[in-house]
């Protein structure tokens, strides 16, 4: 079996390692990947205009390519130039953070893996939940750092790739969403269905006292000009029964969502 592995986080994010380490022991392992990070670009492509791609290394020493475009830029790159077959499945990941609900369409997580659907190739969107209670950590001296800990999520990741490479994917489904907790209470994954979001946005300016701190934080070259706003999320926190959000959040365990690409809305025949 061949994979494809890319990314949103970027090609040398500790989670694409992890993702290349949970499979190379069932397929062969090609990694391509933005050379930096693309989060929440969703299915942006580069079209028409050049993309540099370099040779580079992971920090086990292993071979990974670098483009300079987004998520789905990287998988079109790597399944129809840097392979010399078409990948088998295509897994995008482990994403360093949240990707849950309808608000999937902004992933490049999730959007690199319909880019994958959309050339024919199945695919997996795998992300790590990283429970802010647990997972920032400080050092002997007193420094703050994240503990990236995939050891269930790369575990979850490599049974499920078993499985398809066993059995295929199931008939209907396109790809998979898979969520991980950092802080989780059970290790048995629940097939779930998309929550109906899960950012609550709002648009703040430089007269919002209570999140001051977070507007003014040093971003961009044009941070001195006057008519800035800033659109801020906020996690959703209730979730329905059965949805991706309630098993990740409320019942702290690994949540896979069965996707299709195809948006159609069946019920409406007549109007």
């Amino acid at each position: 079996m061949n994979i494809l592995i890319s990314n949103d986080d970027g090609v040398f994010a500790p989670g694409i390692l992890a993702a290349k380490q949970a499979v190379e022991d069932l397929a062969n392992v090609t990694v391509v990947a933005p050379d930096r990070n693309n989060s929440s670009v969703g299915r942006r492509l580069t079209l028409f205009k050049h993309l540099k791609i370099d040779k580079c290394e992971l920090e086990d020493g292993s071979e990974a390519y670098s483009v300079s475009g987004s998520p789905a830029d990287s998988v079109v790159v790597g399944a129809n130039y840097v392979m010399d077959v078409k990948p088998d499945l295509v897994i995008t990941g482990i994403n360093q953070g949240v990707n849950i609900s309808c608000d999937i369409t902004s992933s490049g997580t999730v959007c690199a893996a319909f880019e994958a659907v959309s050339l024919g190739i199945p695919a997996i969107a795998v992300s790590l939940f990283m429970d802010p209670k647990t997972s920032y950590k400080q050092d002997e001296n007193g420094e703050w750092h994240i503990d990236y800990d995939f050891t269930l999520t790369k575990k979850v990741l490599h049974d499920l790739v078993f499985k398809i490479i066993d059995e295929g994917f199931p008939k209907g489904v396109d790809l998979f969403n898979l969520n991980v907790p950092s802080n989780y209470e059970s290790e048995e994954v629940k097939i779930t269905n998309l929550s109906h979001k899960m950012l609550d946005k709002q648009v703040i300016d430089n007269t919002d006292i209570e999140k001051k701190d977070i507007f003014n934080y040093p971003l961009n070259d044009n941070q001195n000009d006057e008519d800035l706003i800033m659109i801020t999320p906020d996690l959703v926190k209730e979730y329905e029964k059965g949805s991706d959000g309630y098993a990740l959040l409320v019942e702290k365990r690994p949540s896979l969502t069965p996707l299709n690409v195809n948006m159609t809305s069946e019920s409406l025949k007549d109007w």
